[in-house]
């Protein structure tokens, strides 16, 4: 079974923490870059060798700032090639402020299963400081929509470790999200990622990170909360109740094939990873200047850049992917060379608390979370 993403990397404002691939002000190449997606679709189509398509997921950038047209026209140049009755999770990224009862319509219209609602807090003060353009109490108005539209599987997302947020602060957070009685939740730490807006107000000295003690706190109760009422923590910062992990994101963390379409967009082959050009402007003219003829050879005639991937590679793939899982990784799915080596360098972890090997799995404890990147930076293979 394989996936497909579709990127939209159109934005109404920027987020000061954003780091992926998304614009603002380019509406005026929302058309042709939809042309380019679905002219992208025919020329890749038989990259996945025939895999029928299991899930889809519309990410960005903001999905839901196109219009009901826009969407339909993705949906008819791209699903309708597609078996749906192999469609197990259909997933589209909104913001809260863009769930009406016109865009819910939509929704249906697009066969959607699944949303995924940028929330990242609760207080109106932090969403200002975030740049984001929902305010608070239009989450649980858009859960509502959503509700009464049939959509069965939401998601939302939280962020927490603020400049100067406290663990109450964090605290009511968590409990209004939980309130809302959704399937699933992804929760992340702050990131000062260079290049972004809020990495340059910390390197000015305007805001201050918060200490690694308070954000392990806030992890920590994050993970007690969730799961006391219920949700299986079953990937780093995902938690979901039972029956509805993402299938989607879960195919990145177990080897399963998907394509990627649109800009920025990466795809997986199992034998070659390859992604398209984070501009706009260059993803649109190098699609317009192919032919549109399918192509099975791999990301060499297609993908603006690629890599092959050796035995090496795909083994620190698993240590950055399987390992962030609940199953950790199956070392009996490695090649001999390599489950020598991880048990070799995993030891040391193991007598700390930080790993267990169980079942011929080797996984992360629940010490061993907090320290995820030091532990899987031990474990990477290096020639």
């Amino acid at each position: 079974m394989a996936g497909i993403y579709v990127h939209i990397p159109f934005c109404a404002s920027r987020c000061i923490y954003c780091g992926f691939y998304s614009t603002t002000g380019k509406e005026n190449l929302q058309e042709r870059y939809i042309d380019a997606l679905i002219k992208e679709y025919r020329q890749r189509k038989n990259y996945l060798k025939g895999d029928k398509v299991r899930t889809i997921y519309i990410g960005g950038g903001t999905p839901s700032l196109l219009s009901r047209d826009s969407l339909l026209r993705i949906k008819n140049g791209i699903l309708s090639e597609i078996d749906i009755k192999s469609i197990e999770e259909f997933t589209i990224e909104c913001n809260p402020d863009d769930i009406t009862p016109d865009f819910v319509k939509t929704l249906r219209e697009l066969c959607v299963t699944r949303v995924s609602m940028g929330a990242q807090t609760f207080s109106d003060e932090r969403l200002r400081f975030l740049n984001r353009r929902h305010r608070s109490g239009q989450i649980p108005e858009a859960v509502m929509l959503l509700r009464e539209a049939g959509i069965k599987n939401i998601s939302i997302d939280l962020m927490f470790g603020f400049p100067k947020e406290t663990l109450a602060e964090w605290e009511k957070d968590i409990e209004t999200a939980l309130a809302l009685d959704v399937e699933h939740l992804s929760a992340y730490s702050l990131m000062y990622e260079e290049g972004t807006t809020l990495y340059r107000k910390k390197e000015s000295g305007e805001i201050s990170e918060i200490d690694e003690e308070l954000s392990a706190k806030m992890y920590e109760m994050l993970i007690d909360k969730l799961t006391d009422a219920g949700f299986e923590h079953y990937e780093i910062s995902n938690f979901a109740k039972s029956g509805y992990r993402s299938k989607h994101n879960s195919s990145y963390w177990n080897g399963t094939w998907y394509l990627g379409l649109g800009a920025a967009a990466h795809s997986y082959d199992g034998k070659t990873r390859g992604w398209n050009a984070d501009n706009i402007e260059g993803y649109i003219k190098f699609i317009e200047e192919k032919p549109e003829t399918g192509d099975d050879k791999g990301f060499c005639c297609q993908a603006m850049d690629y890599e092959v991937i050796d035995e090496a590679t795909s083994y620190n793939d698993i240590i950055t992917t399987a390992l962030r899982t609940r199953e950790g990784i199956d070392l009996g799915k490695l090649a001999d060379p390599y489950n020598i080596y991880i048990l070799r360098y995993a030891r040391k972890a193991i007598n700390k608390g930080l790993l267990e090997f169980e079942d011929n799995h080797l996984r992360l404890t629940r010490l061993g979370l907090f320290v995820s990147d030091d532990v899987m930076s031990d474990l990477i293979y290096v020639d």
